[in-house]
């Protein structure tokens, strides 16, 4: 279906060159997406941006074409830099700048990760680059070491800043931007809009617009199954649905509290690393439930619809619809978490008989007839439920304490000696610290991290079980 306003998505419309706009042409850009119509024009006027879109939804040609247009080609020196969570993505953000670059004369882009050796990466950087793109630990090393002059830096990219953050490279973040002229143009892209976010802005952007592209719910990539059930049989069917599909990650639908409690007291019979949200939990439980599901330290939560409201969970494999919403609006965006950025997702849902009059309102909203599978179909190979693959570690001090997530990344890859990889998600709070780390470290992490020191003071650390 064309745009209602094809003028306010064609790339004619931003000050291009011609040269440019025949170059996205052939690279297959026919329309800028939301981000790229959002963001494009504040950005190629100079603004600071902050700029929330899921992945894939863009943003790559949106901050690279607003950094490429204030590139002066004849000077060769570092004068925009974009900093990654991966190697791979920043990988990926390189082959990208390339080839929006084509059509200006010469532009010369490097990439300064981990896993190369420094001196090749010097070596690039002694032939004279435009671009640098590359994790903030990288660059990092290249600073401290002199190889890198950033005296003519234009413009500063954040992707992915919220995974950054995640990642602790918090610290990282901010020595790099401090190094950066003060009057360059910082472009920051989040996938999401934790806290921390808000704390980098204040710190570096300078009156930053703030652009958000709200994902659309395209159900294209999710299987939806619906299967027919007796009332008294409805939990027992959410547990024979999870040992068939065999989801890493589920997120179970109740329409009451009672129904949570019910449901998550049968999961963990069943073995099932399950966790429940809904109204009346304290603030500290809501907070451990909702890491722990995050960082993959459970498989299962179910919760209410009010209770997971602006809950944002990355690659979550299935939606159980435990009981049909009254509303049918409210099931399309339950569903609608799963089969995100691209990737497939499984609905399963369940209903009576006295549900089928809620069945059809969601039949017309969507436009197409239920597919209907029978209970009797599944299978169960009588394995226990798989472990999730992480555990959480819960921090007796957080930002009151002026912890950070790179000194607890810091205390577990030195002095504890884990790798980088065998940890997860960091999640600082006000008073506590949760950080992620492969189910099977867990008690060795817990017994290193109380046996030595974070920030130069000793700290009390517990593991969060069940």
């Amino acid at each position: 279906m064309p745009a209602s306003n094809p003028s306010d998505t064609d790339f004619a419309r931003l000050p291009l060159s011609p040269a440019d706009l025949h170059n996205l042409a052939q690279l297959g850009y026919e329309r800028m997406t939301p981000i790229q119509a959002a963001s494009l024009p504040p950005a190629l006027e100079g603004r600071d941006l902050i700029a929330q879109a899921e992945t894939g939804s863009g943003k790559t040609a949106a901050f690279g074409l607003a950094l490429l247009a204030r590139l002066n080609p004849r000077f060769f020196g570092v004068q925009a830099m974009v900093l990654c969570p991966t190697r791979e993505l920043a990988d990926q953000v390189t082959t990208e700048l390339r080839r929006l670059a084509r059509a200006q004369d010469n532009i010369k882009t490097v990439t300064l990760c981990g896993g190369v050796p420094l001196r090749n990466q010097t070596a690039s950087l002694e032939h004279g680059a435009h671009i640098v793109v590359g994790t903030p630990g990288r660059i990092m090393d290249h600073l401290d070491r002199g190889h890198l002059q950033l005296e003519g830096l234009r413009t500063l990219v954040l992707d992915e800043a919220d995974r950054m953050l995640d990642m602790g490279f918090n610290d990282d973040i901010v020595k790099v931007a401090r190094q950066c002229p003060a009057d360059r143009q910082t472009l920051l892209f989040s996938a999401t809009y934790p806290e921390g976010i808000a704390q980098l802005s204040k710190q570096f952007l300078r009156n930053p617009l703030t652009i958000k592209i709200e994902a659309k719910q395209d159900l294209r990539h999710i299987t939806q199954q619906w299967y027919e059930v007796k009332e008294d049989d409805r939990l027992d069917a959410v547990v024979r649905l999870l040992r068939h599909h065999k989801p890493d990650s589920a997120l179970a639908f109740c329409n009451t509290k009672q129904q949570c409690r019910d449901l998550l007291a049968v999961l963990r019979g069943h073995g099932f690393a399950a966790l429940a949200l809904y109204g009346e939990l304290e603030q500290v439980e809501r907070d451990q439930v909702l890491v722990r599901f995050a960082n993959r330290s459970a498989t299962v939560l179910v919760a209410t619809d009010v209770a997971a409201r602006g809950l944002d969970i990355a690659r979550l494999a299935a939606v159980v619809t435990v009981e049909v919403t009254p509303d049918p609006e409210v099931h399309v965006h339950r569903i609608g978490r799963t089969g995100r950025a691209g990737e497939k997702g499984l609905a399963l849902n369940l209903a009576s008989m006295d549900e089928m009059g809620r069945v059809g309102r969601i039949e017309l909203l969507q436009g197409q007839p239920t597919k209907w599978d029978k209970l009797d179909a599944l299978t169960d190979d009588g394995q226990p439920p798989a472990l999730p693959p992480m555990a959480t570690l819960q921090i007796l001090g957080g930002r009151k304490e002026k912890i950070r997530a790179g000194d607890v990344l810091g205390a577990l890859t030195g002095e504890a000696g884990f790798t980088r990889e065998q940890i997860g998600k960091i999640d600082v709070n006000e008073f506590s610290t949760y950080v992620a780390v492969q189910r099977q470290l867990a008690h060795d992490a817990v017994r290193r991290l109380n046996a030595g020191r974070i920030k130069g003071k000793s700290v009390k650390v517990r593991l969060l079980e069940d």
